[in-house]
């Protein structure tokens, strides 16, 4: 069974930055990609960003530019530095790695608050 543990959410105010970690009981090279994942108050959870085994990249629209998702194998983790961030980013965030479609795992997630 594998854990994925978020940490380093909290409140900013707009403009500001936020790394958060997801770090894996396991090792992460075997997922084929580790993404985060948000969820705002009543809406639907949304991918912010993947990162495939390769190190290939993949950015919701809303964050190109702001958001960087990278891995570090040698210590499990993989990490989204939010830079510029924006009160609509206030949502919860969420690691996942997946081995397919059909096998994956979340973390329990890490609040972000960004303040007007």
């Amino acid at each position: 069974q594998v854990q994925l543990v978020e940490s380093g959410g909290g409140l900013v105010q707009a403009g500001g930055s936020l790394r958060l970690s997801c770090a894996a009981s396991g090792s992460i090279f075997r997922f084929n990609t580790m993404g985060w994942y948000r969820q705002a108050p009543e809406k639907q959870r949304e991918l912010v960003a993947v990162i495939t085994s390769g190190g290939s990249t993949n950015y919701a629209d809303s964050v190109k530019g702001r958001f960087t998702i990278s891995r570090d194998n040698a210590k499990n983790t993989v990490y989204l530095q939010m830079n510029s961030l924006k009160p609509e980013d206030t949502a919860v965030y969420y690691c996942k790695g997946s081995y397919s479609s059909s096998a994956y795992y979340w973390g329990q997630g890490t609040q972000v608050t960004v303040s007007s």
